[in-house]
């Protein structure tokens, strides 16, 4: 409420859920906009499947997805907040081990060349959010969410929450730190508002 995020973007990220169903026919089954989750796996099994068939992708000319992971960091990239001075710092929050798409946040990182943080490697001193390090803070501009909106602040969201960051979102309301994806998201993830979705 009385907040926009960062060049008006709330759905960084988006997984949609699509069927065949004729030779030029596609449905939209669902939208995926709070936490999508999923690509690395795609990522994976389409290297295993080149590794064993070969043949089969260069003679149906079959496009590469390697590329995904450039591509968000990309665009994580892009969308600094107004605060940022410089090359955007980018990181990607993980509730850890624990949760089911844990293997997909460190995939993601890995191949992106940033940082895998949890809720307790970040502190927000002054609305700035930083990262602890072994040679002290470290600001970040641009925080990939992988945790839901209930549990990313303690201080605004869920009271026990272990996994978020106390002052998280008074920083991203201060225009300091941009959320991908903004809190909120997930609305368009609900049926009643699916065909409002561009």
């Amino acid at each position: 409420v009385g907040f926009v995020p960062p060049g008006g973007v709330y759905t960084h990220i988006s997984g949609i859920d699509i069927v065949r169903v004729g030779p030029e026919e596609f449905y939209v089954l669902e939208d995926n906009c709070r936490c999508p989750s999923g690509v690395s796996y795609m990522i994976e099994n389409r290297e295993a499947m080149m590794r064993l068939f070969p043949e089969l992708f260069s003679n149906a000319h079959v496009r590469p997805v390697s590329h995904y992971p450039d591509e968000l960091l990309t665009m994580l990239r892009s969308v600094p907040p107004p605060a940022c001075k410089g090359k955007p710092e980018v990181a990607i929050l993980t509730p850890g081990a624990y949760n089911s798409a844990y293997f997909e946040h460190c995939f993601l990182a890995d191949e992106m060349g940033v940082d895998l943080v949890e809720g307790a490697d970040l502190v927000v001193e002054d609305n700035i959010v930083y990262r602890r390090t072994t040679r002290g803070l470290k600001r970040l501009d641009v925080i990939y969410r992988r945790i839901d909106d209930d549990f990313l602040d303690p201080l605004v969201f869920r009271k026990d929450s272990a996994l978020g960051t106390p002052g998280l979102m008074a920083a991203y309301k201060a225009g300091t730190v941009t959320l991908a994806n903004a809190p909120g998201a997930g609305v368009a993830d609900d049926k009643s508002v699916y065909r409002h979705v561009p």
